[in-house]
């Protein structure tokens, strides 16, 4: 803001002040031209001494006992013209009361219109001359207008001293524009409070403006803004209510749920592996099956096999109960995959593919026998001729999840792609000399063999030790012949463990191994991750024989007599168990 006063003469400084050390009071303006106005004593003969005015009578002269002033008169560094300041006689007496309270510090003050100095060390030029006469002044171009004298001026400032006292009046209560404005905050801040830089001029004034507020009305708000805020507070209430209310429904609340077997729109959900069943029931929610993933996991929860529901794609309606849902997955025939189990041949493999995809009897059997060579099978597959089916040994034992845009070449295709990456990963191709085998297709025709006639992980080694045992030149016993049932049921596309033995060995088929020496042109089946360990690894106890005792145990000897007495417990067993 701009200031007014700033004299030549020195800043007011007293230990007692204030505001001691503050540059920004100097009083009014130090008019240009003004000569030095001296106050004497006789100005305030008729006032009678306050104890807090002591200092400033001894300063005036009155007491002969008042010290001299500590601070020395400052001269004006320049030269002034002489001219008299024309005042109203209400200034003067205001001029008069100012300097009478001031003088209660000890010190007398500068306002502005000139210089106090010490009254001893200082005529009046004044003395005996009316106080409140107008005096002449002399004007010159471009005199200083006085800032005090007219119905507009500013109001006289206030010493530091009196800087923050209350002011007697008191803040007129603020009322409503009649401009259409409202004095609320929406309106910008303070309604239109003044930022120090108006009309109040000095600090003086916006210090007994902020006094006079402080001890009047406060200000009015206006309507919009209260209904702004309740609408906020009714936002924020119901807002947690709302959320508070679905916390406590979903916390104690039976869980949101369909009712009955659902509408007539399938969809087919897949179940990842490793899923539980709040995963599940995540799944089953936003596929539209259920309601709730909540309602879902109780239903499962409660019932028998509903803790073990297995991965894979299932085939659901929409808007299904839970427990609807739940009696579907906990049915491994609804469980919408095909699964290929380890041994498995490829004609049971095709007629499941059929049933699965609802395809024609045949049609992925004759896919496969025109399409063999676009199906992903290795160089080393098919090199016989003999092969009945080049997909045998390569439709790898797994489970395959079926879905709507699933075929049989497409089913087909990944089946030979899981075999092929299994049999690189065995090594299968540097495993073949090793193991005195032509060729990495009889690798795997060894273990479709040990698969086929092995029960468990240590049947497999010892079956693949009596085939390689078999294969041998040496062997004059069964002179290199496998003699395994499998080969001849193969053949007959059977599964039989009684069948008449002289017809067997008369019958002539590359593939029955009763009739032909040596592995038959290619595998009689899928063998699974075990059969395969096994082959690559056998157990090397000699073994040359075996006998089949029961379903879950195999017998193995090394000679022909051992297995001469086991074939006649064997045999005695199976007269027992049919009533002969």
């Amino acid at each position: 803001m701009t200031e007014y006063g700033r004299g030549p003469g020195p800043e007011p400084w007293h230990p007692e002040d204030p505001q001691y050390g503050d540059q920004g009071w100097t009083g009014h303006e130090a008019q240009q031209g003004q000569t030095p106005y001296v106050a004497g004593p006789q100005q305030y003969q008729q006032q009678e001494p306050q104890p807090q005015q002591a200092y400033y009578a001894q300063q005036q002269g009155q007491y002969p006992q008042a010290q001299q002033m500590p601070y020395p008169q400052q001269q004006v560094p320049y030269p002034q013209h002489p001219q008299q300041h024309a005042q109203h006689p209400q200034q003067h007496q205001q001029h008069a009361q100012q300097q009478e309270t001031y003088g209660g510090q000890g010190q007398v003050w500068d306002t502005g219109q000139g210089h106090y100095a010490q009254a001893p060390q200082a005529a009046d030029p004044y003395a005996g001359a009316d106080p409140y006469a107008q005096q002449q002044t002399n004007g010159y171009p471009g005199e200083a207008p006085d800032l005090y004298g007219t119905p507009e001026a500013f109001p006289p400032p206030r010493p530091p001293s009196m800087r923050h006292l209350d002011t007697a009046e008191d803040w007129p209560e603020e009322e409503a524009r009649t401009d259409g404005t409202a004095d609320s905050f929406l309106a910008g801040g303070d309604g239109g409070e003044d930022d120090g830089d108006g009309d109040d001029g000095g600090r003086g004034g916006r210090g007994g403006r902020r006094s006079g507020r402080s001890g009047g009305q406060p200000k009015k708000r206006s309507g919009m803004a209260c209904l702004i805020a309740a609408v906020v507070i009714v936002g924020v209430l119901g807002g947690g209510g709302y959320y508070g209310y679905g916390y406590l429904k979903d916390k104690f609340g039976a869980a949101e749920d369909f009712a009955g077997a659902g509408i007539d729109e399938t969809v087919d959900v897949e179940i990842p592996k490793g899923a539980g069943l709040g995963q599940m029931g995540r799944i089953l929610k936003e596929q539209g099956v259920v309601a709730s993933a909540q309602a879902f996991v109780d239903a499962a929860s409660g019932v028998k096999g509903g803790m073990s529901i297995q991965p894979g794609i299932y085939p659901l309606r929409k808007k299904m109960s839970a427990a609807a849902a739940v009696e579907v997955m906990t049915d491994p025939s609804k469980l919408h995959v095909l699964t290929v189990s380890e041994g498995m041949r490829n004609s049971t493999v095709y007629d499941a593919i059929d049933k699965k995809l609802e395809k024609p009897a045949g049609t992925t059997k004759d896919i496969a026998s025109k399409e063999a060579k676009s199906l992903g099978l290795p160089a080393w597959a098919n090199n016989d001729p003999k092969i009945i089916d080049p997909l045998e040994g390569f439709l790898y034992p797994a489970r395959y999840d079926l879905k709507k845009d699933t075929t049989p070449e497409s089913l087909l295709k990944q089946m030979v792609k899981n075999a092929t990456d299994k049999y690189t990963e065995l090594g299968v191709e540097g495993k073949a000399k090793e193991l005195g085998l032509e060729n990495p297709l009889q690798v795997i025709t060894v273990a479709s063999l040990v698969n086929a006639e092995g029960k468990n992980h240590d049947d497999f080694r010892k079956m693949a030790e009596v085939v390689y045992n078999r294969l041998k030149k040496t062997n004059d016993v069964t002179n290199q012949k496998i003699e395994f049932d499998s080969t001849y049921n193969y053949v007959k596309n059977q599964s039989e463990i009684n069948f008449n033995l002289t017809e067997a060995k008369a019958f002539v088929n590359p593939y029955n191994t009763h009739n032909v020496k040596g592995l038959p042109p290619g595998p009689i089946g899928n063998p699974g991750a075990d059969a395969l360990a096994g082959t690559l690894d056998p157990d090397h106890g000699g073994w040359m024989f075996f006998v089949s005792v029961d379903e879950n145990k195999t017998t193995f000897t090394k000679t022909y007599d051992e297995h001469l007495k086991l074939v006649a417990e064997f045999q005695a067993r199976q007269k027992q168990k049919n009533g002969g």
